[in-house]
């Protein structure tokens, strides 16, 4: 164990296996519980679909808990084995997880076994997940202010890579006319136990998760080997700015700069800029632009986390009667100040201490261990689970100085101005 920013890390012990059809394990015992949490990850995103058919990462997130081959409706048999579940999707990972008391695993292992061998494909379910999706489409990404931001922003961004699309769909009509072929097609690519990874957190031993495994996993058989295709996007060398008006409370401004990828080893300190900027009411733009100068009423940093070259996006309501220009230039003016001077001492220590009180709370909860270390696997480094923290930890001024200026140029940036329409 070590200690850092008064908390006390312990070490998280686990131990993997793979089946001979190419699914992997990791287990992590944990005695202070009697709950078991199961947390299956397909590595299958946004970034996998085609440009003409996008949305189906996420329709199948729903298709998933419509039936199965032997099992009519996932949920019932789960609750009433004490458990529940959810999921969900982005641009790189479509995730599953559950818990459910030990005594009872065994339940979870016969639902996520039966879904991956053979969902209960038809027209009428499809129809159902196909409404579902359809109208989450349109309550959460047309019909309310702000909705449409990321179907606005990361097409501005990106031109090549597939994350220019969001986790919901480029447009609404790819959902709409997807086919029961298309989604059989979607489903016999990526959900196959060789590209999934399962992670098990819970009072169990090793040696029972083996037996469990090779009981219900093991028959099913190996998908296709999948190499990705996916043009990476090329360096952007010239300012991109997009100006839309809408029935919305407050002017807004966003702005995307690319970045490395979650593997790199630069994406710990570009994290941490994020913080610096705009994670929190003690970062620097809470600080000088809502605090001080008053001329946004909130604003934000953070970075997409991306496994490809992601983004570290700025958001903010501008202030009623404040011009957007100025607002702009005044938090752009905060992002040259962090390049000529970087962060102090004192303010690298206390994002350092949130990054790391954030996962010691996080690691409290064996549900989010077992996602923790199933993401971690998935990155290709479980270890991660442990040595997190120390990545953060060597970060320094000058890697915070040499990444500002790197990434903060005027030809990296997107900008969406999101105005009211009488302005």
């Amino acid at each position: 164990m070590f200690r850092f920013a008064s908390f006390t890390i312990i070490m998280i012990k686990y131990d993997t296996f793979t089946l001979e059809n190419g699914l992997r394990f990791v287990v992590h015992r944990d005695v202070t519980t009697p709950i078991v949490a199961m947390n299956i990850l397909y590595d299958v995103g946004a970034r996998d679909e085609q440009s003409d058919k996008t949305g189906f990462a996420h329709l199948f997130e729903h298709l998933m808990f419509g039936g199965s081959v032997n099992i009519a409706r996932y949920d019932e048999p789960l609750q009433r084995a004490g458990g529940e579940n959810n999921a969900f999707t982005n641009s790189d990972i479509t995730n599953y997880y559950l818990s459910l008391p030990k005594d009872n695993l065994e339940t979870a292992f016969w639902l996520e076994s039966d879904r991956m061998l053979s969902l209960a494909f038809s027209e009428k379910s499809l129809e159902v997940q196909r409404q579902v999706v359809t109208e989450e489409f349109r309550q959460n990404y047309l019909n309310q202010p702000y909705g449409d931001v990321w179907l606005l922003l990361k097409p501005l961004a990106y031109k090549k890579h597939p994350y220019q699309w969001n986790t919901i769909g480029k447009e609404i009509s790819h959902i709409e006319q997807a086919t029961l072929e298309d989604v059989k097609s979607f489903y016999a690519a990526f959900y196959n136990p060789n590209n999934a990874i399962i992670a098990i957190a819970g009072d169990v031993e090793t040696h029972e998760i083996k037996t469990l495994a090779e009981k219900w996993f093991g028959p099913i058989q190996a998908g296709p080997s999948k190499s990705r295709k996916i043009s990476p996007e090329p360096a952007q060398k010239k300012a991109r700015h997009l100006t839309v008006k809408k029935s919305i409370p407050a002017n807004a401004i966003y702005k995307a700069w690319h970045m490395c990828g979650r593997t790199d080893e630069d994406y710990y300190a570009t994290d941490l800029i994020s913080d610096l900027l705009g994670t929190g009411h003690s970062s620097r733009l809470f600080n000088e632009l809502v605090k001080k100068q008053q001329l946004f009423t909130e604003i934000n940093a953070f970075v997409t986390g991306d496994l490809d070259p992601g983004l570290i996006v700025v958001t903010g309501k501008i202030a009623p009667d404040e011009d957007v220009l100025k607002a702009e230039a005044a938090l752009l003016q905060q992002i040259e100040r962090l390049k000529k001077e970087g962060p102090s001492a004192e303010e690298l220590r206390k994002v350092k201490n949130r990054i790391v009180s954030g996962q010691a709370f996080s690691d409290i909860s064996v549900l989010n261990k077992a996602m923790n270390i199933a993401f971690y696997a998935h990155l290709g480094d479980v270890e991660l689970i442990n040595t997190l923290q120390k990545k953060y930890r060597k970060v320094t001024a000058s890697d915070i100085q040499r990444l500002s200026h790197q990434i903060f140029t005027e030809e990296n940036c997107s900008t969406l101005y999101y105005l009211k329409e009488n302005d």
